[in-house]
């Protein structure tokens, strides 16, 4: 497609969602597994998915593989009868550690079946739809029922809790009037463009993978922009003020520029400074910033928009080398994913 960058791209997982839109419009049926609430360890948390086809493929995981025999066999009845059921089950101490937990715990997970011809298919085009423009989708469901009601962003009858929950990311089961809800916050996955394929970003590509954390690295540089600096990374070998657009900026986005090339950094801040995105941080020592502030007053932004640079970037643990930086710049990514964001951030920089 040409509104694509040119870059060199992994093969990645298909997604639950994806596989199950697949089996849905193929079968006519599927069985959706949610994770709605837990105690104690978990191995997989609140919002967690499995996907279950009529001919038993199955997608995603509820717990780490313990009890997911279990709901599959169950899976497997409410495919049939259509009837909507909430499991709970205890994890002993025993079984939590043959699957990597520290100790044991609860898990209540919801099944349910979706039906092609009754509203299914629209629900999981819209959730695909949402996740492959990078939009978040707020489902509230009944465990009595399984009936729901679907959020978008643009929705203008939504509470203030449900908005938050596009920031926050935030899902959980609440008791209230109509008995057991869980509010489903789905949004795009955290993800990091990293503006420069240097050694720090080499490394900040690790922590980002461990982390799960999906990262893309931009640089002009063919001769740094390459898979084989970069295993299991998408690259993009474009100037960061072509490829940015292609890619987009929204809130569940990081921008990190670590190029320390001021026409390469600079192009990139000058997109981003206009943009929605989660985060902004800059390699470079405070003088060097200083002087990067002032290109960008003459290029014509101002102080508010500047002030959402984050930079000497990263957390200020005293890092000197390329790996204690690059771990101090994940540190800050995650802080601003897991922090408050009941408000975009563009709008919380200005205000400061």
């Amino acid at each position: 497609m040409t509104d694509q960058p040119d870059v060199v791209r992994p093969a990645r997982a298909h997604d639950i969602l994806s596989s199950a839109r697949e089996w849905l419009a193929r079968d006519g049926k599927v069985a959706i597994a949610t994770v709605v609430d837990t105690w104690g360890s978990a191995p997989v948390p609140v919002g967690g998915q499995m996907a279950i086809a009529a001919d038993g493929q199955f997608e995603g995981s509820v717990s780490g593989g313990c009890i997911e025999g279990e709901v599959l066999t169950e899976a497997e009845e409410i495919l049939g009868h259509g009837k909507v059921k909430t499991l709970e089950f205890g994890v002993a101490d025993e079984t939590a550690w043959s699957v990597g937990l520290p100790c044991g715990g609860r898990i209540k997970v919801f099944v349910e079946r979706l039906e092609r011809d009754t509203g299914g298919l629209a629900l999981l085009d819209k959730a695909v739809e949402a996740r492959r423009s990078r939009k978040g989708l707020v489902v509230a469901t009944k465990l009595s029922d399984g009936s729901r009601t679907v959020y978008e962003p643009s929705d203008k009858n939504m509470t203030d809790d449900i908005s938050a929950r596009f920031w926050s990311a935030k899902s959980d089961l609440k008791t209230g009037p109509d008995g057991d809800v869980f509010t489903h916050a789905i949004v795009p996955p955290a993800r990091i463009l990293a503006i420069g394929a240097t050694h720090i970003t080499q490394l900040l590509a690790q922590y980002a993978k461990v982390a799960g954390y999906e990262i893309i690295v931009i640089d002009p540089r063919t001769a740094f922009a390459t898979q084989e600096r970069f295993p299991g990374v998408t690259v993009v070998p474009e100037w960061p003020q072509d490829a940015i657009p292609k890619l987009g900026l929204d809130p569940y986005t990081a921008l990190a520029v670590l190029a320390h090339v001021s026409h390469i950094d600079d192009e990139a801040l000058k997109v981003a400074l206009r943009e929605d995105c989660l985060y902004i941080g800059a390699l470079g020592s405070s003088r060097n910033h200083a002087k990067r502030r002032e290109r960008l007053k003459e290029a014509g932004f101002t102080d508010a928009e500047l002030a959402r640079i984050k930079s000497p970037i990263g957390v200020s643990i005293n890092a000197q080398s390329p790996a204690e930086i690059a771990l101090s710049v994940m540190a800050e990514v995650i802080s601003y994913v897991r922090g408050p964001k009941a408000v975009p951030k563009q709008t919380a920089a200005a205000a400061e």
